[in-house]
């Protein structure tokens, strides 16, 4: 054996590719392999993309390449759900309105808070030779044929096909220091070291999709030409997605129950015929385009892995836990797991930190994540007017959160669906902010969001029983050690927009005091590029430290009250 790698990636996708390209980046001497089954370009479904990409994409350098490719830029989403006929906006850049300015573009402004629509071919292609030009060796049309396992342990994998990795031997085995399974579904690692799986959701869909020409979508809905809303509209039986790539190439995809393409008696073809010409809005805008002859079907329901890591491997993206596409979080989910999984293995590589607590925070984080992911995703279906025999499925929802609720409920359960603990510095729910999850169910509840901060005035800090740990936090390479409250399985950082607000809450209580202390921390914060989206993001972790418990809130009479709405980052102080 001529080379034993530090680290054997299975799987060239975005999971694999970001893991290569962060580690690389961090640990340069280090000796990775990607192996990946297939030659790219090639094709694959999961084009829409959450904001969260885009800060994996500039930490890993590659953002510029992927703006050269001319993606359409993602501002959010237009949606047509429940028992309304009425379209409604989704839109990530809250109060803002879209500058369509000339492209390519820079990472500044309004495109940190923005994404694309890819056509993955491409996309995966730029990331892929992406961790090669760091240094990466991949090899493409290379296949994982076995896995020599000794307990826990891997002990190497036998690889097949022309292009052989340098360090493997003449019957194409191959060893490493650590393993990491990105082999998506399939799950080549997971399998081999039966690692059980487990559907926590009763909705098993299926996907039916193909690729048009020529669509009308460019400034439908008011964005512009350089950006645009993914559409997502349902019918009795299913919905439909309809994603512009390119300013000639749009994926339509439906998604159905597989019990009603079973019942159905049609071909994956006929049943996707129907449905497209089913719903007039879709109908609208491919009148007139041509459809590529191949249709594509697979099934798509959620699952997550019953552990992440191993003695000596670990699983990452797709291969680690898979959530309903509804919500278009498959690519945010996995890039940002395996930018995590890179430091991890940088920090093992180097022999930072104990091993352990390394791990267990990758696998409860990820485990986390995926599982917060899959129950948005079940509420939405739930809250759809038309998906009548899946209104039962709440109550499931509610008992597994330890809640009893209705779909009208729903704020009650978010309020305690981890705020706080999900990211060390910004309050978000399975890679989704908190004001967006708030937008979300307005919509779907029928009833306006509230926030509790809007019925206080008075804020005091509550550290009662809790204790102070250290958590990972990653950060310019290296993963530091962050200090936080945990109370149960609830954990305050003691870091970024929580840290600031935790410190504005010391000097004053008040609403009106707390806020002007608030503009002013920030006004005062050189690291602060963007005060309106920080402004926006102390408000939402204050919602968050309330819904928790790490904030008392109370009325007192003669008091302003804040008065925060969903519509943009401001307070209007109302008299008490």
């Amino acid at each position: 054996m001529s080379t034993e790698y530090d680290v054997a990636i299975i799987g060239g996708g975005p999971a694999g590719s970001t893991l290569g390209s962060v580690l690389r980046k961090y640990a340069p001497e280090a000796k990775v392999l990607i192996v990946e089954r297939e030659i790219f370009p090639r094709e694959h479904v999961g084009e829409s993309q959450l904001p969260p990409v885009t800060q994996v994409l500039e930490e890993m350098g590659c953002w510029d390449k992927v703006e050269a490719a001319g993606f359409p830029i993602k501002t959010g989403a237009l949606y047509r759900w429940g028992s309304t006929d009425d379209l409604w906006r989704f839109d990530f850049l809250v109060g803002q309105e879209f500058e369509d300015n000339p492209r390519p573009g820079r990472l500044e402004g309004q495109r940190h808070q923005t994404t694309f629509h890819v056509e993955r071919a491409v996309f995966d292609e730029i990331l892929l030779d992406h961790a090669a030009g760091l240094g990466c060796e991949v090899c493409e049309g290379v296949k994982v044929v076995k896995v020599e396992r000794n307990g826990d342990r891997v002990e190497a994998i036998r690889v097949e096909g022309e292009a052989k990795p340098v360090g493997a031997d003449e019957e194409g085995w191959v060893r490493a220091k650590h393993y990491v399974d990105a082999s998506g579904h399939v799950g080549i690692l997971r399998r081999a070291m039966d690692v059980p799986v487990v559907e926590p959701t009763s909705l098993k869909n299926i996907a039916i999709w193909r690729y048009w020409r020529s669509s009308k979508w460019a400034d439908i809905d008011g964005v512009g030409k350089g950006g645009i809303r993914v559409r997502v509209m349902s019918l009795g039986n299913g919905w439909i997605w309809f994603i512009p790539l390119s300013s000639e190439l749009t994926s339509v995809g439906f998604v159905t129950h597989a019990d009603h393409y079973k019942q159905s008696g049609l071909s994956p073809a006929e049943l996707y015929a129907s449905a497209v010409a089913t719903e007039p809005h879709i109908a609208e805008l491919l009148d007139g385009a041509t459809p590529n002859e191949e249709i594509h079907s697979t099934k798509d329901w959620s699952f997550l892995a019953g552990r992440m890591v191993g003695e000596n491997w670990m699983l990452a993206g797709e291969s680690a836990g898979f959530a309903d596409p509804i919500l278009a979080g498959g690519m945010a989910l996995a890039m940002v797991g395996a930018k995590e999984a890179a430091y991890l293995h940088a920090a093992l590589l180097r022999g930072d930190h104990d091993e352990e607590w390394l791990k267990q925070w990758y696998s409860e984080t990820q485990t986390r994540r995926i599982s917060q992911h899959i129950k948005f995703a079940d509420y939405w279906y739930s809250a759809n007017g038309h998906f009548s025999d899946l209104q039962a499925y709440t109550s499931q929802i509610a008992a597994e959160a330890g809640l009893s609720l209705n779909p009208q409920q729903a704020f009650q359960w978010l309020g305690t669906g981890g705020f706080v603990s999900d990211d060390l510095t910004f309050p978000v729910v399975g890679t989704y902010r908190l004001g967006a999850v708030k937008s979300a169910m307005q919509v779907l509840s029928g009833q306006e969001a509230t926030w509790a901060i809007n019925q206080s005035n008075h804020f005091t800090i509550n550290l009662e029983n809790c204790e102070s740990v250290q958590v990972p936090y990653c950060r310019n390479g290296q993963i530091e050690k962050v200090k936080c409250y945990r109370r149960g399985s609830s954990l305050l950082p003691m870091i970024g927009i929580y840290r600031m607000v935790f410190r504005a809450l010391n000097r004053a209580s008040d609403a009106a005091a707390l806020v002007k202390e608030l503009k002013h921390v920030i006004a005062g914060n050189p690291e602060i590029t963007e005060p309106y989206n920080a402004f926006l993001g102390a408000l939402e972790a204050l919602e968050g430290m309330v819904a928790e418990g790490w904030v008392i809130a109370t009325a007192k009479d003669g008091r302003p009250f804040m008065n925060v709405t969903l519509d943009e980052a401001s307070v209007a102080l109302a008299g008490g």
